[in-house]
């Protein structure tokens, strides 16, 4: 019984997770010029194309820890208004893991302004193909246990995700609703949730027009079922360089809602902290960032950090589009 009691806790634990960041987990390369991973309204954006790949890995010293990969490209259609982009991602935690593509059409609707004045609304939809994997084979119970299947369950499903940007030289906003559909997944034995739905809003402005650029931005997302909401307070600082660009920033996540623990016989209340600094370059049509995440508080499962590795290539525009300083639409 005891034995039955903590498997289910332990998947209603591990669920509520998976809920949170069901599809891609947002972390921090979206910084890395990464836009369109988070935001289905950036694919094309730029008069080219880009590709970007990540590597993300938590917690070395310990096994199965947390690990995600993804590799996503977005392109313009000709001469056209429209983009459209793809992703492929893989997501593994210990006996959790999943994998799926999502494909974009995206529309950029000029509001305004001459050809080098970037003034434009963009609208994007992902329609994608996701599947849930839960290992048991390794699950033992001296009592035969309902919930314990013993094999490897996965089920597939579909989902959409929806964005609007809007671009307006050096400034910028972005909202998205991902998982917009009720998509039960069933992969559990105990309860399932179908309403998977995250929303994200950011803003951001790039100070400069020397050789120095300087880019405070927000980012809030609110996980529909839990309310569950952070917000990352990040700054960049961009120079150019002979070679292309380097530059570097900060950011700070922050949730809004708290867990209780208790420790020393007194009880406490602990929110999530990250710090992540983050460093890169442009080198030609290459790009590579690398971030580095540390979750500040007194209750931690490891001290190691959260490392990420984002490598990217953009093609097809071979100058400066627009009169600003705006490395997502460029």
């Amino acid at each position: 019984m005891k034995l039955r009691l903590l498997v289910l806790l332990s998947f209603l634990s591990f669920a509520s997770q998976s809920f949170a960041q069901e599809g891609i987990p947002v972390y921090f390369d979206y910084l890395a010029d990464n836009y369109y991973l988070v935001y289905p309204s950036m694919a094309g954006i730029s008069e080219g194309g880009k590709i970007r790949g990540t590597i993300r890995k938590q917690w070395f010293s310990v096994d199965e820890a947390p690990s995600l990969q993804t590799l996503n490209a977005n392109f313009r259609l000709g001469e056209s208004n429209s983009g459209i982009g793809a992703i492929v991602f893989n997501d593994a935690n210990g006996y959790h893991s999943q994998t799926g593509v999502k494909l974009t059409y995206a529309h950029h609707l000029k509001l305004g302004g001459d050809a080098r004045y970037l003034n434009q609304v963009s609208f994007g939809l992902s329609a994608g193909m996701l599947q849930s994997n839960l290992d048991e084979t390794e699950f033992r119970s001296v009592i035969q246990d309902p919930f314990i299947t013993g094999t490897n369950n996965s089920v597939s499903y579909f989902n959409m995700d929806l964005g609007v940007s809007y671009s307006k030289m050096e400034f910028y906003a972005h909202f998205a609703a991902l998982n917009i559909l009720g998509s039960g997944r069933d992969l559990y034995s105990a309860i399932e949730f179908d309403n998977l739905r995250r929303y994200l809003v950011s803003t951001g402005y790039i100070f400069g027009r020397n050789e120095w650029q300087v880019e405070p931005s927000i980012l809030f997302q609110m996980t529909d079922f839990t309310k569950e909401k952070t917000m990352d307070i990040n700054a960049k600082i961009y120079r150019d360089v002979n070679f292309g660009r380097v530059w570097g920033g900060l950011s700070y996540r922050r949730s809004f809602d708290g867990a209780q623990f208790q420790t020393n016989g007194s009880f406490g209340e602990q929110r999530l902290q990250l710090v992540t600094p983050i460093v890169g370059a442009n080198i030609g049509n290459f790009l590579v960032s690398y971030n580095y995440s540390y979750q500040m508080g007194d209750i931690r499962f490891d001290d190691g950090g959260f490392h990420q590795i984002t490598l990217g290539y953009d093609f097809g525009q071979t100058e400066r589009k627009y009169d600003c300083y705006c490395p997502a639409a460029q």
